[in-house]
C-alpha cells in the first residue's frame, strides 16, 4: 500500500513540477504519463543514481554537495531519453535542473503532509 501511495505522491509532484517549469512537457494523458514518469524516475534513482553518486564523490566534496544538483538534472535528462517524446520531454539541461529542484520541493512538501503516522 505504501508503494502505491509513493507513486501517487510522486505523480502529483511530476504534474505540479511540469506546470511550473517551462520546457518540460508531460504527454498525452497527463495522469497516466505522470505515473509513467514517476515510476521511471524512481527506477533510475534506485538503480543508476547511487552508482553515479559513488563515482562523483570527489566532485561532490569539492563543490560541497552542489554537484548532486547536476546529477539530479542528469537523471531527469536520462528519463527524457528513455521515454518517448509524447510521454515526457525536456528542452535542455536547465529545464531538467529546474524540474528536479521543483520536483524535490513538491515531493518533500507532499510527503510531509501525508507522512505515515505509524
Amino acid at each position: 500500500m505504501k508503494i502505491i501511495t509513493n507513486i501517487i505522491l510522486a505523480s502529483l509532484g511530476v504534474i505540479v513540477a511540469s506546470f511550473i517549469v517551462e520546457g518540460v512537457n508531460v504527454g498525452f494523458e497527463p495522469w497516466f504519463a505522470c505515473v509513467i514518469v514517476a515510476v521511471v524516475l524512481g527506477l533510475i534513482n534506485t538503480f543508476i543514481r547511487p552508482v553515479i553518486k559513488f563515482f562523483s564523490i570527489p566532485l561532490n566534496v569539492i563543490t560541497l554537495g552542489l554537484f548532486t544538483l547536476v546529477i539530479n538534472g542528469g537523471m531527469v535528462l536520462l528519463c527524457d531519453h528513455i521515454l518517448p517524446d509524447n510521454i515526457f520531454s525536456v528542452d535542455g539541461f536547465l529545464s531538467a535542473l529546474g524540474f528536479s529542484i521543483v520536483l524535490w520541493i513538491v515531493n518533500w512538501l507532499l510527503s510531509f503532509m501525508f507522512k505515515d503516522k505509524d
